[in-house]
């Protein structure tokens, strides 16, 4: 009887949960915005816009710590992009702030440089890549901390099951990484083990975190994989062969329809509707896939108003940087020569803070008034 209370408790919670969906296309269109700008005061804004979500929306899952892990990660990635300028070059300006020693490379490498000067300008234009690739990262963490991997897998459609044990995998390492490092620095403080040498750690840290959480992830994946998750259903071979390849051609639309809009060289039109026809691809595909598929759902995850507004307050910053494109587009991209502040786009810092409002619409127990 315990256990069915404690179930029912767990279900009726989820409900006040946002739908793991909603957490992940609002963080995906605030790594397109992010992606549509090197302006660094719209880089940190995203940063700080995510971490205040992440803040007062998540909850006490294992994966709700993946926020500060990817943060770090984000931190490491300006610190490589910077060395890679230092070392190939890259951009660069009359202001010198010091030189390396330089060696000379042959015809067949020219625009790359070994050491040489290091100036203020290709340091900044560096700075400023490596900050947007960080943002990326940030907006993925947040939402690895927000979403329920279980949650998501309960709403993946029928079409997709036959590769839901890979998903579950892959969804499922980085939260359980994220619980493994707990656990084993809890172990290792109650053994007295203090020592921070790269050995020690190598040993005691970072093997045994990999292990138990690529341990956990297979598990989890044999645990579906005994219940019927990955199952072949009886789908006739044309049949199977069209539905793999509307789902190819979808998923080939979405990519090319992402990188254009990331790439400032390609027209926001074109773009757009080179991800509508994907999408509209990739949902035929899987909408004639999932009739194919009979299975049954006990109590299905709904997508409700509230999971609307939330995808909706992401779409505010991708339209405020469209917008910040049209009147102020210098602003976007500034220029890093000659040296000089970046001015702060008011379209696309409005549309950003727009996407707050989880904020306020998904609040959690730990962050918020639940």
């Amino acid at each position: 009887m315990s256990g069915n209370r404690e179930t029912a408790v767990s279900l009726r919670a989820a409900r006040h949960v946002a739908h793991p969906a909603a957490w992940w296309g609002w963080a995906l269109l605030l790594a397109t915005a992010a992606g549509r700008t090197a302006n660094p005061w719209l880089l940190l804004l995203i940063v700080a816009v995510a971490g205040l979500v992440v803040t007062w929306c998540r909850g006490d899952e294992p994966w709700s710590g993946a926020y500060r892990v990817f943060l770090f990660i984000g931190l490491s990635a300006i610190a490589v992009r910077m060395a890679f300028y230092m070392v190939f070059g890259g951009s660069d300006g009359p202001t010198v702030l010091f030189s390396l020693p330089s060696a000379t490379l042959p015809a067949w490498a020219a625009g790359f440089r070994l050491g040489g000067d290091v100036t203020a300008e290709g340091a900044l234009a560096a700075a400023y890549d490596g900050l947007r690739l960080a943002t990326l990262l940030v907006c993925v963490g947040a939402a690895n901390a927000l979403a329920s991997p279980r949650r998501l897998l309960r709403s993946v459609p029928a079409a997709l099951y036959e590769v839901s044990v890979a998903v579950v995998v892959a969804l499922s390492v980085a939260p359980q990484l994220v619980a493994s490092v707990g656990r084993v620095r809890r172990a290792r403080a109650l053994r007295g083990n203090t020592s921070r040498s790269p050995a020690n750690l190598m040993r005691t840290v970072v093997s045994p975190v990999l292990h138990d959480a690529l341990d956990r992830s297979l598990a989890l994946a044999a645990a579906m994989a005994s219940r019927g998750y990955g199952r072949a259903a009886g789908i006739p071979a044309p049949a199977r062969r069209a539905t793999g390849a509307s789902l190819l051609i979808g998923l080939l639309g979405l990519c090319a329809g992402a990188y254009a809009l990331l790439s400032a060289a390609t027209p926001a039109p074109l773009a757009w509707a080179a991800v509508a026809c994907g999408a509209a691809v990739a949902v035929f595909g899987i909408a004639f896939a999932s009739k194919r598929v009979p299975h049954t759902r006990y109590r299905p995850d709904r997508f409700g108003a509230r999971d609307w507004a939330i995808v909706a307050s992401g779409a505010a910053a991708v339209a405020g940087t469209i917008l910040s494109g049209v009147f102020e587009p210098a602003a976007l991209w500034p220029a890093t020569n000659p040296l000089s502040v970046p001015e702060l786009p008011m379209w696309a810092a409005g549309g950003i803070l727009l996407a707050t409002a989880p904020a306020l619409l998904a609040p959690s127990s730990r962050g918020g008034t639940p």
